[in-house]
């Protein structure tokens, strides 16, 4: 198994807020840079919702000052790093609980490849390209098949996102998160010579790159 001794830890949820948007930014720019910084980079699915509360924190929505700055500032972040965004019209009120078991059930799985990345891409697509649901099955299935699994295996991780290993698996994630002193996403936690730092949002990469020793 591939290990630089430089471990990226990504704490993401494909939440339904404008949050999200910046999250797929880091996401993407990770998924962009990791082999060229040569960094172990692994996906910890959570509950961005659980995070808020367990935080004190509040959502950026509620903040109208705060919300219009972040969707200003998405816009030229998403020219910089030439990541297409479609803001939703109208953003959903619904929680991506049922999105996040589904996606943490992939991770159990332990399907080959880079499945959990692309599965989460799918997903990611449907609320911020297509604007369409990922809270429901049937909508979940048809992120599974365009991601690449096949309808046996979206059967069984469906089943999966429901049981309750699942559901204490997630749970466990966003309580590591907290431990951390975590307050939202998009959450990253550095590991390099037994050392960790944490870093929060997507402008942080020069940071980063510093930390664990390479040039951005």
């Amino acid at each position: 198994m591939f290990s630089s001794g430089k471990v990226v830890e990504l704490f993401y949820d494909d939440v339904d807020k404008t949050v999200c948007a910046v999250l797929i930014l880091c996401f993407k720019v990770l998924c962009r840079y990791k082999n060229a910084r040569n960094i172990d980079l692994k996906f910890k699915p959570a509950f961005l919702t659980g995070v808020i509360y367990g935080s004190g924190n509040q959502p950026a929505v509620v903040n109208p000052s705060k919300l219009i700055y972040m969707v200003s500032d998405l816009k030229l972040a998403s020219e910089y790093f030439g990541v297409p965004m479609f803001r939703p019209s109208k953003l959903s009120e619904k929680d991506s609980l049922n999105a996040m078991r589904f996606v943490t059930a992939v991770a159990e799985k332990g399907i080959e490849g880079d499945t959990l990345e692309r599965v989460s891409r799918e997903l990611w697509t449907r609320k911020w390209r297509t604007h369409q649901d990922i809270t429901q099955p049937a909508s979940l299935t048809d992120a599974g098949l365009k991601a690449g699994l096949s309808a046996n295996e979206v059967e069984e991780i469906l089943t999966l996102s429901t049981s309750q290993p699942i559901k204490d698996k997630l749970k466990s994630v966003t309580e590591e998160t907290l431990e951390y002193k975590c307050f939202g996403f998009p959450f990253i936690v550095c590991h390099v010579n037994g050392k960790a730092k944490v870093f929060f949002g997507s402008d942080r990469f020069e940071l980063m790159a510093y930390f664990i020793g390479n040039y951005y």
